[in-house]
């Protein structure tokens, strides 16, 4: 038999066609190094008794085709990337904060909303109390208001004595 380059170039259009016929259009240089690879085992186990060396190079090289195929398949199944926007959308219900979040909610059911307001700002994001009278367009003794009302309520539940609440 001629040499594996003189195979490889003569088989070239062959390779290519059979990508084409199995609608491969995507990493198509990988699917034609296999292919060749293909090629180069079908020249090695090749029984010239049984048959034409191109039907049998045909058939070697899509069975292998089809096999990777079949393999790249599997792996992107099992590899599943959603896209960068998905993450966005959804909203992490083991996270930290979301936990915390609610905890925090668990004492405020006897809370008004500003009262909730105040928990939630100042415990879950650190805010001060400047900062929450910023943020709800209110003034700070509004916000001291709601904080001292907060504690009395949470104490109450609790049954603590409101010095000992730190919030």
């Amino acid at each position: 038999m001629e040499s594996f380059e003189q195979l490889a170039e003569q088989y070239k259009p062959m390779i290519h066609r059979i990508i084409l016929s199995l609608n491969i259009f995507h990493d198509q240089e990988e699917f034609y190094q296999t292919g060749l690879i293909a090629l180069w085992e079908a020249s090695e186990g090749f029984d010239a008794g049984k048959g034409k060396f191109s039907n049998y190079a045909y058939s070697y090289i899509k069975g292998r085709l089809l096999s990777e195929l079949a393999a790249a398949a599997k792996q992107k199944e099992r590899t599943f990337h959603p896209q960068e926007e998905y993450w966005g959308t959804i909203e992490d219900q083991d996270s930290p904060r979301h936990l915390e979040a609610e905890l925090l909610l668990s004492y405020c059911t006897e809370l008004t909303e500003k009262e909730t307001k105040w928990v939630l700002a100042s415990c879950l994001h650190t805010l001060t109390i400047k900062e929450i009278a910023e943020k709800e367009h209110v003034s700070v003794s509004a916000v001291k208001q709601w904080r001292s009302s907060a504690k009395r309520k949470i104490g109450e539940r609790l049954l603590v004595p409101l010095g000992d609440i730190h919030l």
